[in-house]
């Protein structure tokens, strides 16, 4: 069994920054690739931002040049640094990983989501 945690979210003025991080844990023997996905009220779930185990990086053109995916493979985390927030950029922040187990199966796994308002 393969459990994702996130932290970080909160409320914050638009020009403002967030740092959102997810702790993979349980059963893994290896990460393929970690990322961030977000859903606004009434949209579907987008990609924000994507991570491989080669370090090789994915944006969402809306978050270029504002927000950074990070990952310590040591730790099995990911971080999303969020900065020059956009009331736009308001939604629910999902991390997902895609991880091989110890039985070797490779699965898809969500966390439980993070609200992010960019609001004054």
């Amino acid at each position: 069994q393969v459990q994702l945690v996130e932290s970080g979210g909160g409320l914050v003025q638009p020009g403002g920054s967030l740092r959102l991080s997810c702790a993979a844990s349980g059963s893994i023997f290896s990460i393929n690739a970690m990322g961030w996905y977000r859903q606004a009220p009434g949209k579907q779930r987008e990609l924000v931002a994507v991570i491989t185990s080669g370090s090789s990086t994915n944006y969402a053109d809306s978050v270029k040049g504002r927000f950074t995916i990070s990952v310590d493979n040591a730790k099995n985390t990911v971080a999303l640094q969020m900065n020059s927030l956009k009331p736009e950029d308001t939604a629910v922040y999902f991390c997902n990983a895609d991880i091989q187990s110890t039985t070797r199966s490779t699965t898809d796994y969500w966390g439980q989501g993070t609200q992010v308002t960019v609001s004054s």
